[in-house]
């Protein structure tokens, strides 16, 4: 008994004078590891009698239990503390000025994706979308684009592979398979702008293989040319922010529209590296566009004797070259910092008719 008492006091003193837990982890391995003391006490009891056993057992359990209990205590403690030490070393002096951090700002692309939706959001427009890989049926088929048309060849158009059935996927040329999914899908009158990111075989200072594109689709009944201009007319306006411009109109083929018109946009390039809208004698190619061909209504299930329609294409990363100055388009692709500090937005500076598009 004597013993007993004092391997007990000896091993819970230890226990409680243990400094970190690597020492008292040490002494848990001496007292009840595989050849730990109190281990090697229980071993014993297989060699005793019976009698022995109802005596010594409580005793050597007793006291394996009483270590157990005390080590897990003072672990807990040694934890305690080492946290506590921890946060202490560890404040903030919230009376300091915080540390500079770069800031964010809005890519050109999005500053004019913004501006586009938000001018011809007030004009009526809801926004339309879809996918960037596409049927080739909705890419050039349903949109009057003949088998044998240039631009179905692989060098102006990125294919994917061929599905199970034969069938080939490309990556859209246009979002004109916008407007032939809102064709399908919605019953006039439509007005939608489709914009999105597009792709072309395509590289050099003012083109990309990946570049952004919006587009309008009007199909009503009685829609006229003469809607087409007005809606171009306010829309320069709105977005090169002027009070007049002036168009000039160039006939022009596209399979999907009947007639098809290209718009020059007058403008004033006297100052190098500078061009100012409304003004001057030089004229800027602005975008296609023109009436709905009757084919194009029809393979998309609209009566062409019921319904008319217009639309209209025009670059995002065009529109941002020219009014802002950049004058490269490769460089919106190229993720430099300086780059997009210098024609980089405010984060929350949302463009708005009221406010101004570009503050």
């Amino acid at each position: 008994m004597t013993n007993i008492n004092t391997l007990e006091r000896d091993i819970l003193g230890a226990v409680k004078a243990a400094p970190d837990e690597a020492a008292l982890e040490t002494i848990r391995v001496a007292a009840l590891g595989k050849k730990g003391t109190i281990s090697e006490l229980l071993k014993t009891l297989g060699s005793m009698s019976a009698d022995e056993r109802k005596i010594n057992g409580p005793l050597f359990n007793g006291l394996r239990d009483k270590v157990t209990f005390a080590i897990a205590t003072r672990k807990t403690e040694l934890g305690d503390a080492a946290l506590n030490a921890r946060l202490g070393n560890e404040k903030i002096d919230v009376t300091l000025p915080p540390r500079p951090e770069p800031h964010g700002s809005i890519h050109p692309v999005s500053q004019v994706f913004d501006e586009i939706t938000t001018i011809l959001g007030e004009l009526g427009f809801a926004i339309a979308e879809g996918p960037d890989v596409e049927f080739d049926d909705y890419n050039f088929t349903k949109l009057n684009i003949p088998p044998d048309h240039p631009a179905r060849q692989m060098q102006d158009t990125f294919y994917l592979a061929k599905q199970a059935d034969g069938s080939q996927h490309i990556l859209r040329t246009h979002t004109s398979p916008v407007q032939v999914r809102t064709m399908l899908r919605q019953k006039p009158p439509i007005r939608i702008v489709a914009p999105g990111r597009t792709y072309r075989v395509d590289s050099d200072a003012t083109h990309s293989p990946m570049f952004h594109q919006f587009e309008l689709l009007v199909i009503d009944e009685g829609i006229h040319l003469g809607h087409l201009k007005w809606t171009i007319e306010e829309f320069c306006k709105a977005f090169f922010e002027v009070d007049e411009v002036e168009l000039r109109a160039r006939p022009s083929f596209f399979p999907f529209t009947e007639p098809s018109v290209e718009w020059d946009l007058r403008c004033d390039r006297a100052v190098p590296n500078q061009i100012k809208f409304g003004q001057g004698n030089d004229w800027l190619e602005l975008g296609g566009s023109g009436m709905i061909n009757p084919r194009v209504l029809e393979m998309c299930g609209l009566d062409p004797d019921v319904y008319q329609g217009f639309a209209f294409g025009g670059g995002i990363d065009r529109l941002g070259m020219l009014k802002y100055g950049v004058p490269d388009i490769r460089s919106f692709f190229e993720s430099d910092l300086r780059w997009l500090r210098h024609y980089g937005f405010a984060a929350l500076d949302m463009p708005s008719l009221d406010g101004g598009l570009s503050r």
